[in-house]
């Protein structure tokens, strides 16, 4: 009989450590970092927290030196952000076939290569003081591109690092990384943009990839949980799509993420209209509580990684972390004064990471490993693709009802569809989703 093989260290069987301990016989604090006992995942882990700080102080001064550049134009602005959302919804898919295609790690060590690209040559450009705003798009344009591909490959890729059991781990321990980075990030590109200007800014960022790169190419290949490799064939997207849309527990799944994403999770713009719009606020008051809904999802993102030793997420956490998620959010928009807001904010966040985190280890458990790339594809489209609708409906509610008004929409949305979601999988009588069992094969 043939093992799964997302179950292997390459062709050998994966060790006791892996499939017989529990992780629930370990330490609380143990457990809660497990999946660091991959060296792998340790090397990948320690290059990502340097990265996404890079990542965040390069976002803020992008969007600072756009301003400056036009002349203070939101236009301008709202264009840099598309052309590098664009990508994201015409690649994503096509990425998701080439994750299932090719090594992830040299495919890792290729795209994180031209991001660190782009950063340096915008930094380069404006520590010069040559910098004109066709270039900021273009490199805009250029960096969508590199994450709209490598977004699914880094994705699909952690499970191959850590292996299934210690998935849920490690998508929990990416989310903390990610919620601190988004904390630290903003704080100290802030200092540095009025202290030496944004091309340091992005000439830092740059230098951070070393720590991602350096953390690929150190990695033990042999270590890693690898799934068969997918051979190069015609109709390979055509078939992860089929794939999806027989399995009716994927596609609620996905259809809930696609809906919550869309209308509840356009906090950069709700905040903002919330903070401005209806109290009469500054920056920074939009700054505080942007920070107070960072602390909720890093709240959340621990309390996802003391759940991860309990096993794959149940439908129900998922189910309930949207339903939680939806009526805070809708709480939020209603209240009267804006610490109060704030102060909603942060349990609002620890639901939003629960559901998100609960999602993606969700999808990537019940997966074939062959189809793990595409499907990972696919989910990040329907998080992502959304946006180009959110956006302007977020905006135009706040025309019409005031800036309360896409708060207390996007959360009743997330209540329907996760009761909606609920009432389907009650009515197929599922409430987790099944881990992918291979076939067995007759020698």
């Amino acid at each position: 009989m043939a093992a799964d093989a997302d179950d292997q260290h390459g062709t050998q069987p994966a060790t006791p450590t892996d499939q017989s301990t529990s992780d629930s016989a370990k330490p609380r604090w143990r457990a809660m970092f497990g999946s660091l006992g991959e060296r792998n995942y340790r090397l990948y882990a320690s290059g990502q927290v340097l990265s996404l700080t890079g990542v965040w102080m390069q976002r803020v001064a992008q969007d600072w030196l756009v301003l400056d550049l036009a002349h203070g134009s939101p236009t301008a602005l709202g264009f840099a952000a598309a052309l590098q959302f664009i990508p994201t919804v015409l690649l994503s898919l096509w990425a998701g076939v080439l994750a299932d295609r090719m090594d992830k790690r040299k495919l890792l060590l290729v795209l994180e290569s031209v991001l660190g690209l782009c950063a340096l040559v915008l930094g380069l450009l404006t520590v010069s003081g040559t910098v004109v705003l066709w270039q900021v798009y273009v490199l805009c344009f250029a960096l969508g591109v590199g994450t709209a591909i490598e977004t699914p490959v880094r994705q699909s890729f952690v499970v191959e690092m850590v292996g299934k059991s210690q998935l849920t781990n490690a998508v929990a321990l990416n989310s903390m990384t990610f919620n601190l980075a988004r904390m630290v990030g903003p704080a100290i590109a802030g200092v540095m943009i009025t202290a030496v200007g944004s091309g340091w800014v992005f000439l830092i960022n740059a230098a951070t990839f070393v720590g991602v790169l350096g953390g690929l190419w150190l990695m033990d290949p042999k270590r890693l949980y690898l799934p068969e490799r997918v051979p190069r064939a015609k109709g390979q997207l055509r078939e992860g799509l089929r794939y999806v849309s027989k399995r009716a527990d994927l596609i609620t799944l996905l259809v809930l993420v696609f809906f919550i994403s869309t209308f509840g999770l356009n906090f950069y713009v709700t905040l903002a209209l919330v903070a401005r719009n209806v109290f009469s606020s500054t920056a920074s008051a939009y700054g505080l509580l942007s920070t107070l809904l960072a602390i909720g999802t890093l709240t959340g993102a621990v309390l996802a990684a003391r759940r991860s030793g309990r096993g794959s997420p149940r439908l129900r956490v998922l189910l309930g972390g949207a339903l939680v998620f939806g009526v805070l959010e809708a709480i939020a928009g209603l209240m009267p004064t804006l610490w109060l807001v704030g102060l909603v904010l942060v349990p609002t966040g620890a639901a939003m990471l629960t559901f998100t985190t609960a999602a993606n280890s969700t999808v990537q458990l019940s997966v074939s490993p062959a189809m793990r790339g595409r499907v990972m594809g696919i989910y990040m489209l329907m998080m992502l693709g959304g946006n180009p609708i959110g956006g302007p409906v977020s905006g135009w509610l706040a025309a019409q009802f005031g800036g309360r008004a896409p708060m207390v929409v996007g959360g009743i949305i997330a209540v329907l569809v996760a009761c909606t979601g609920g009432l389907v999988l009650a009515a197929r009588g599922k409430y987790r989703i099944p881990p992918f069992r291979a076939r067995p094969t007759v020698s």
